[in-house]
């Protein structure tokens, strides 16, 4: 049955879908974000709230866990330890976490077959939420906590303590007396599909992604569409880069920006620089060939016209590989951080990026 009306229901799904998906329109998203920027500012702790804090500070912000019901199609599965390990070395290193959205993937799964299946990754966020270094944003594929009235009981539930659901947080301080601001979102504002009212928000999360899911549809997300990944991030920079003294950083796309630029743009980037330094052949064919990789996994070829420091993107916590990605915030510097197994299964962490926040401020950010 399930398989005739898939036939029968498929096409004009996905007609619909085209239609009235999730394609980022520019104007859309830019008004979306200053709307909540200047909200969080104005009206701090109603949709998130705005947080002081010093060089000594330190921050995890990961996001995308997608966690699902340990299943056939739950990403995050394979990145389940990964994502363990990290949140034990991040809460006895004393960092604040936080949780930039798409945690729970309740497009794909019922909301009771993803808590059976993630107690341990939900104890490990507990032990931040009991030293109140634990802020939880919503994203679209999580909406149901921002838009059903039971949520913050079920969340209670899962964590046994009250957990606020916040759409966005800001960080501020001063850094040789200048000031900074860190915006943090999940970065699907401005989506006609998951960012309306809250009917629409709740059509969206309740009826709308379960149908795909039932169709078997891959629905138009940047997280899905590669293409989608590169005008999304695009649309992001050109926001942020209209900021004065401003860091803009968001999830969404899966895909991981460190100061404007993703991987693969900064893989071209020391390509240019080893060829102009005459590297040896060894180096030159060792980054071509990360680049090629990263093009056969479905990177988008970079287009960016600028690389101000303006961006940022966790990536996400279901790589394929099992790796995760993340942004940390600490000392007074700003790294983009992966966690992944080594040769015997262990995790590691590696920095793949890291500038001081000072030197953001130096360039005129």
């Amino acid at each position: 049955m399930r398989k005739f009306l898939q036939r029968l229901f498929r096409e004009p799904v996905r007609r619909l879908a085209n239609k009235y998906d999730s394609r980022p329109d520019k104007r859309r998203v830019h008004i979306a974000l200053t709307s909540l920027y200047l909200h969080l500012l104005k009206y701090p702790g109603k949709k998130g709230p705005v947080i002081s804090f010093d060089m000594e500070s330190r921050f995890i912000i990961l996001s995308d866990q997608h966690k699902g019901a340990k299943d056939g199609r739950d990403d995050f599965a394979l990145a389940e330890k990964n994502y363990l390990n990290a949140l034990e070395y991040y809460n006895q290193n004393q960092f604040f976490y936080i949780n930039l959205g798409d945690s729970e993937e309740l497009w794909k799964n019922s909301l009771a077959s993803v808590i059976k299946h993630n107690q341990l990754s939900f104890d490990k966020e507990k032990l931040f939420l009991q030293r109140d270094a634990f802020i939880k944003v919503f994203g679209n594929h999580d909406l149901y906590w921002a838009n059903d009235p039971l949520a913050g009981l079920t969340l209670e539930s899962i964590y046994g303590m009250k957990v606020p659901i916040y759409t966005g947080t800001v960080l501020q301080t001063l850094i040789n007396g200048k000031p900074l601001n860190i915006f943090m979102t999940h970065g699907h504002q401005g989506d006609r599909q998951s960012d309306g009212n809250w009917f629409s928000k709740w059509f969206v999360s309740v009826i709308w992604a379960r149908l795909q899911s039932y169709l078997n549809l891959n629905p138009n997300t940047p997280a899905n569409d590669d293409s989608l990944k590169n005008k999304h991030n695009t649309m992001m920079y050109e926001w942020s880069a209209r900021q004065k003294s401003l860091l803009l950083i968001t999830g969404h796309t899966h895909q991981p920006v460190f100061v404007s630029l993703t991987y693969l743009e900064r893989l071209y980037r020391d390509l240019d620089k080893a060829r102009l330094a005459g590297d040896t052949d060894i180096l030159i064919k060792e980054i071509d060939k990360q680049i090629n990789l990263r093009i056969r996994k479905g990177d988008p070829v970079p287009d960016f016209t600028a690389y101000h420091a303006y961006y940022f993107n966790s990536g996400c916590c279901c790589f394929d590989d099992g790796d995760i990605t993340g942004i940390e915030i600490a000392d007074g510097f700003i790294r983009l951080i992966k966690w992944k197994y080594d040769a015997d299964g262990f995790s590691k962490r590696m920095v793949l990026e890291e500038t001081s926040l000072e030197s953001l401020l130096a360039i005129g950010i």
